[in-house]
């Protein structure tokens, strides 16, 4: 400060001199600053420079930005019937207006429903500014492509908190769909293990096709390793990870991987039953709304190895944007220049950290996830024994890919697969026979699972023919 006070000019003509000197100053330190957050990004896994997604992804974080907080300004009120249908467009570009902010690529953003989306955020008490700052504080993603059949997109937020997914045309059609049920089920089931899904976007850039993607919650914890990982569909058909691919890390097994290794989820008595419940009242929505081709997803955390494997170090990947210096163009000359140079920075691994060391987990997570029963210990559900006593391993359990309808693709599916292997074993099954396999499965992959098999009995005399009673032939 008193550095500044004898720098100070004394005489008016100095003024202008001390103007250029100070700003100066300022670009210097603002180099310094990049520069070192630059230093810490250089070392790791380099992805090539002209990343296929780089402008997609900055455009979808600045969309979701820009929309979500419209959103978030209104007055609080109850969804209403035309919520569910609205649609609200944004078009960017580098120069801006009074309704959109500037961005450094052109675009245009559709946002579905974001009233009922806020909605559903505030049922699983995630604040809309928690969600905000981990999504676009800093624009950092770390892209994984689909290990499914569907070829989508996965990118993970800085935080390791929540994904982006691109989805298929005729999924975000059907999410559109069946939002009335899922907000109405979200809203009294806090506890459901179904995929909490935050926000329906569509983005498209100039002269590119249409992308629709979803946000929604990770199940898998940002701060523990995953020891092992499964998803199981409750089919044996076609379900199995080569002993290859399953050996390396963060590998994802199936079904008949779960069955070879006689691996079994315990749960003590009181976890089981709650767990046995809601996975029931879980499935019963999504035969109701003619869903099937989900699964359970599980990551296992050993609390005896800890991480100690440091599985984590190397997920997250940065993408920050640079651009040439242009503040001192006018703003018809800046936005030509822009339009005319994109310039690509390299999304660089954030293993640069020192080992074992990942972005601090905020406690505002923890907050959100006390709510629910299956994601209050640590993130997930510590395991019990048979006396309800803690045990050694944390489960992390989800319900995802639930967007997919039985329709006449998959009717035909099933058909042509059924003459080659059992058609009571493969994936491509109405709802009712799917989630009554999946639930036989999931039930009798309990440790002790003699005392909730009355359970699943009731939901099949009772529930189960109810909705075969209520609902036409598949």
């Amino acid at each position: 400060w008193r550095a500044a006070r004898l720098q100070t000019p004394r005489n008016t003509s100095d003024y202008a001199e001390f103007g250029r000197g100070k700003d100066e100053r300022r670009l210097a330190r603002g180099s310094r600053r990049r520069s070192t957050t630059q230093s810490l990004l250089t070392i790791g896994t380099l992805i090539s420079p002209g990343h296929a997604n780089y402008v997609l992804m900055y455009n979808m974080l600045t969309g979701i930005r820009v929309s979500v907080s419209r959103c978030e300004a209104k007055d609080a009120r109850p969804v209403r019937a035309d919520d569910y249908d609205a649609q609200h467009k944004y078009s960017f570009d580098v120069v801006g207006d009074e309704m959109t902010p500037s961005s450094r690529y052109d675009f245009k953003f559709k946002d579905y429903a974001p009233w009922v989306f806020r909605c559903i955020r505030e049922a699983f008490h995630l604040s809309t500014e928690e969600y905000l700052v981990s999504l676009t504080d800093k624009y950092i993603l770390s892209e994984v492509g689909s290990s499914g059949k569907s070829g989508s997109f996965f990118y993970y937020s800085q935080d390791y908190r929540f994904i982006i997914k691109t989805v298929h045309h005729t999924e975000h059609k059907f999410m559109r769909q069946i939002l009335p049920q899922y907000y109405g089920f979200a809203r009294d089931n806090p506890h459901t293990l179904l995929s909490r899904i935050y926000g329906l976007h569509r983005i498209k850039l100039p002269h590119g096709r249409k992308v629709h993607f979803i946000v929604m919650s990770n199940i898998l914890p940002p701060n523990k390793d995953i020891h092992a990982q499964f998803d199981l569909k409750g089919s044996l058909q076609g379900r199995e990870l080569s002993a290859e691919l399953a050996s390396k890390p963060r590998a994802c097994m199936k079904d008949r991987n779960w069955v070879n290794l006689r691996h079994r989820l315990h749960l003590g008595p009181t976890k089981r039953h709650l767990f046995v419940k809601q996975l029931i009242n879980d499935v019963t929505l999504l035969i109701k709304l003619n869903i099937m081709d989900y699964s359970l997803l599980i990551g296992i955390h050993d609390l005896n190895k800890g991480n100690a494997a440091k599985l984590r170090d190397t997920t997250l990947a940065m993408f920050d944007p640079q651009t040439t210096d242009i503040h001192q163009l006018n703003r018809l000359t800046r936005a030509h220049t822009i339009r005319k140079k994109v310039v690509h920075t390299d999304p660089v691994a954030l293993d640069a950290l020192p080992q074992g060391t990942l972005p601090p987990l905020p406690e505002s997570m923890f907050q959100e996830l006390r709510h629910s029963m299956f994601y209050r210990e640590d993130g997930g559900i510590l395991s019990t024994d048979k006396d309800d006593c803690p045990a050694q391993l944390i489960y992390y359990l989800g319900v995802i890919d639930i967007l997919t309808p039985y329709n006449a693709l998959k009717r035909a599916e099933h058909v042509v697969k059924s003459v080659v292997h059992d058609g009571s074993q493969i994936s491509a099954v109405n709802p009712r026979k799917y989630g009554l396999r999946f639930l036989n499965f999931m039930i009798r992959s309990l440790d002790g699972c003699e005392d909730v098999l009355p359970l699943l009995e009731e939901f099949e005399r009772t529930t189960f023919q109810d909705i075969c009673r209520q609902h036409r032939p598949f």
